[in-house]
């Protein structure tokens, strides 16, 4: 079953890289590739896509939101503070998920994020 299902990401992943090939500006494509490619450990992938969809969509708050999540992935603490700042700027408000993702666990002990979290709630 395990084979199977890696077989089935594996076809997903060559599948939305194939049309993003023909079509780069396409910001769906680009927001799920960046999710699987996260999902299955290929954080940089992941993190190039979240950047892409940043630039394709600067005003989306989720889009800032899930760079911030590959950021921290990948360690860049004050990278992935500014981009949550940002998507709050932006509009994002799901309190309670992001003081329980897990993609953002470096910088929960972080006095900036506890700062952000609380901004965020008192807005929520």
């Amino acid at each position: 079953m395990a084979k199977a299902r890696t077989h089935d990401h594996a076809f997903e992943i060559s599948f939305f890289e194939s049309v993003l090939g023909r079509d780069p500006a396409y910001t769906e494509v680009v927001e799920i590739l960046g999710g699987l490619y996260t999902q299955h450990g290929r954080i940089a992938d992941g993190l190039k896509m979240d950047r892409k969809l940043v630039k394709l969509q600067p005003a989306n708050a989720t889009a800032h939101y899930n760079l911030a999540c590959s950021l921290a992935l990948t360690k860049r603490k004050a990278d992935a503070l500014r981009a949550l700042r940002s998507a709050i700027d932006l509009g994002y408000r799901d309190f309670h998920w992001m003081a329980q993702d897990p993609d953002l666990e470096a910088l929960k002990a972080h006095p900036r994020f506890l700062t952000l979290l609380e901004q965020l709630k008192t807005q929520s």
